[in-house]
């Protein structure tokens, strides 16, 4: 061990007649410790947020969504399979026609999406089918219905219940409820509602014919890609968006927040950090005739300054590991025994996401703890090392 680090550690650990000094450091340990702690949980759940809501995201809507200034024929449609389907990352292809339509139920009147689907094709691009908690989405024949969850909840309807939509031309339709889905987004589960890809073609007027192509790859971060390369193969009345285009500004303002929370709560860190320049001052002063003995026996500025910087360091490092421990077990805490309930009509989730992820979030919060303390340790260091042998040892 250097003899620097000895010193620092024989400083720390020792009984000194003091306390008073002995319960600064404990203070200091304790509140890197809060900090640290505090970060590594909120980031977290930061992290648990972006991380669920990307999988519910890609598993409500495809990868790349194509549509078109009109509507795509039926030989129109095949044409544009065969293009899509020579991308080696392409694992599903699903055409669908969306909309909006308005639902009755009693006298309540209800604005919503609707999406014609063709089962068979749409569970390679979406996870609707893992969705559905009653009923099947192979009943959803001509005639059929799948609502969300909430919106169920909200109209009352069950398992065969019937329901009165009214087309954009003001047309009316009874549909039959053939299944409920439950995606854990309030917004989708009350909003959108699922038919099959004929009935949705009667619905808009539509024969054979559609607004949109899902596709599904097998891997949702080459998205961009991707779309840059079936932009390049299909005609310029195509449009393709990928589904980070689609939910980008969520995600930057989720991004944003994550951000936000870092910087805030660094503050804490940086807040604890004036306890160990004030224990390290104090600790100057108390070691005064130490130092000045030291410097007698040749030891030179340079390693007095280190002896400080290490001490800082020591109590910096321990309250450091304390909060990581702490954090880590709260995390694991929060994920298994889910204690914390959501809002669901607020948050889009009922439940309190974690996810730790070691690199890069645990590991910048280690770091910039670590820096923040080494920066708090510059001054007394300094302070230190600027004494000189003959005032350290003048009046003793």
């Amino acid at each position: 061990m250097k003899t620097e680090l000895f010193i620092s550690w024989r400083y720390l650990t020792t009984k000194r007649k003091e306390r008073f000094i002995s319960l600064i450091s404990i203070i200091s340990i304790l509140g890197i410790a809060i900090g640290v702690m505090a970060l590594i949980i909120v980031i977290a759940v930061m992290s648990g947020f972006d991380k669920d809501l990307h999988d519910r995201i890609v598993g409500n809507y495809s990868h790349i969504n194509l549509t078109s200034f009109k509507a795509i024929e039926k030989s129109e449609y095949d044409g544009i399979t065969k293009i899509i389907s020579a991308n080696p990352h392409i694992k599903g292809i699903s055409p669908y026609i969306q909309g909006q339509v308005l639902l009755k139920e009693d006298n309540r009147y209800f604005a919503v999406g609707l999406k014609g689907i063709d089962p068979v094709t749409e569970n390679k691009v979406t996870k609707v089918k893992e969705y559905i908690q009653q009923g099947s989405i192979d009943n959803l024949t001509e005639g059929g219905i799948i609502v969300g969850k909430e919106l169920a909840g909200y109209l009352g309807l069950s398992l065969n219940s019937t329901l009165n939509l009214y087309s954009p031309l003001g047309k009316p339709y009874t549909l039959k409820v053939v299944g409920i889905f439950n995606s854990g987004m309030y917004d989708y589960d009350l909003n959108l509602v699922f038919t099959s890809l004929k009935s949705a073609q009667d619905i808009f007027g539509l024969a054979n014919q559609i607004t949109a192509v899902a596709i599904k790859l097998d891997n949702p971060d080459f998205a961009s890609s991707v779309r840059e390369d079936l932009a390049s193969k299909l005609d310029f009345n195509y449009n393709l968006k990928t589904w980070m285009e689609a939910n980008q500004n969520f995600f930057a303002a989720l991004k944003l927040e994550k951000l936000t929370m870092f910087i805030i709560l660094t503050l804490i860190i940086l807040v604890a950090s004036f306890n160990i320049i004030s224990t390290l001052i104090v600790m100057v002063v108390e070691k005064t005739k130490d130092i000045g003995i030291l410097k007698a026996l040749g030891m030179s500025a340079l390693s007095i300054r280190k002896v400080f910087t290490y001490q800082g360091l020591i109590i910096g490092l321990l309250g450091t590991m304390l909060g990581f421990f702490a954090g880590i077990v709260l995390c694991f805490a929060l994920k298994k025994y889910q204690f914390i309930k959501l809002p669901q009509d607020i948050y889009y989730i009922d439940r309190l996401p974690v996810s730790i992820q070691i690199w890069p979030d645990i590991t910048l919060i280690i770091i910039s703890a670590l820096l923040i303390v080494l920066v708090a340790t510059v001054y007394p260091a300094s302070r230190a090392s600027k004494l000189k042998p003959v005032e350290a040892l003048r009046y003793e």
